[in-house]
């Protein structure tokens, strides 16, 4: 096992102008630790994993794996293994066969292979199909085929490239358990890139948001949530988003369709005389309210019925536009569609607010 750290690392493709598509990342990763990099398409997570890989070039900074400088040592002096979104099996060699082949290309003995593939197919419940060939496999035991390829190698660090894009979402959120408990027990460094930010939440120890090649923050799942660095991560953390508008800000509060939200002192102090702020709240945090209360008019665009909960979009005039709000409602008593409710904030200590410029979070 070891701690992993990326200084100041960077990944520039050439062209005009040249493409940083990992930029200047610095981030420490504990030994024993199960770090999730989360991103959208082209954030750079997939190459920052490829270059602690090996596998793609470090441009600028430096990479170290237990201490010790890899930037220029090649993938297979690094101890590390790797797990992608294709499976990558032999279709000619049986799951043993298949699990124990780098220990083979090692020289290790047979005796001692065959323990160690029997211990892993133990572990990962594929004993039973140690003497089948991949074709007869389902896609999410050919996944434990190959995470069992793995662990069979005891490395310092896995590292794994959305290795569940491939499995129907049941199969999915079994697997992602399942991941996450072997990493416990075994307490090996894994490393996890994901462009799904449920699976980020459910599974890291931590979370590291990039966009762009660039960190945006990393921290604990649930303190992304609740305290999100920047206007992007609010978005992005959390299913379904964050509502997120640029909105007038008054000396009593921020203005959402007539109706003044309060804000605390901190909030205005933060807000430094800008006329206007990036005003964040959660579908949670509102609620529907009588039409003989004060709230904003929505008009119900959508309903989404998720059993106990209902997910309800609807359209909020906010100066001359029209803006879209999602509201987290009971399931069993959702409103219809066309239906004119009043949508108010429940929960003040849940606004979020951020410069409507940088998207830089407002309060410390």
């Amino acid at each position: 096992m070891a701690e992993v750290s990326y200084i100041k690392a960077s990944r520039v493709f050439s062209g005009n102008p040249p493409v940083r598509a990992v930029d200047e990342l610095s981030l420490e990763v504990a030994d024993g630790e199960f770090l999730v990099l989360v991103g959208p398409s082209g954030s750079g997570k997939s190459t920052a994993l490829r270059m602690l890989a090996g596998l793609e070039d470090i441009d600028e900074g430096a990479i170290n794996i237990g201490g010790k400088d890899v930037t220029n040592v090649p993938p297979k002096g690094r101890d590390i293994a790797m797990v992608f979104q294709s499976y990558a099996l032999y279709p000619h060699m049986t799951v043993a066969e298949n699990m124990g082949f780098a220990l083979k290309l090692r020289g290790v003995n047979k005796a001692e292979i065959k323990a160690k593939v029997e211990e892993a197919a133990k572990m990962l419940d594929l004993t039973k199909y140690l003497e089948r060939k991949p074709k007869a496999l389902s896609g999410g035991q050919r996944q434990r085929v190959a995470m069992g390829r793995a662990i069979v190698r005891e490395p310092s660090v896995f590292l794994m490239d959305e290795p569940l894009s491939n499995l129907d979402a049941k199969l999915r959120v079994e697997t992602r358990a399942n991941i996450a408990a072997l990493q416990q027990r075994l307490g090996t460094t894994t490393i996890y890139v994901t462009h799904d930010q449920v699976e980020a939440m459910t599974m890291g120890h931590r979370v590291a948001v990039l966009k762009d090649g660039l960190l945006q923050q990393c921290d604990t799942p649930r303190a992304l949530y609740d305290r999100p660095a920047n206007a992007f991560v609010a978005g992005f953390i959390g299913s379904p988003a964050m509502n997120l508008k640029t909105v007038p800000i008054t000396s009593e509060g921020a203005k959402l369709d007539g109706v003044i939200v309060p804000l605390s002192r901190a909030a205005f102090d933060a807000a430094g005389g800008l006329d206007e702020v990036t005003f964040g709240i959660r579908p949670e945090a509102l609620g529907i309210v009588p039409s003989t209360e004060e709230g904003m008019d929505m008009t119900v665009e959508l309903v989404e019925e998720l059993g106990a909960d209902a997910l309800v979009h609807g359209a909020v005039k906010i100066g001359d536009s029209a803006q879209r709000f999602v509201v987290r409602v009971d399931g069993r008593t959702p409103p219809t569609l066309g239906q004119h409710v009043k949508v108010a904030v429940r929960d003040h200590s849940e606004i979020h607010l951020f410069h409507p410029e940088t998207g830089e979070r407002l309060e410390a």
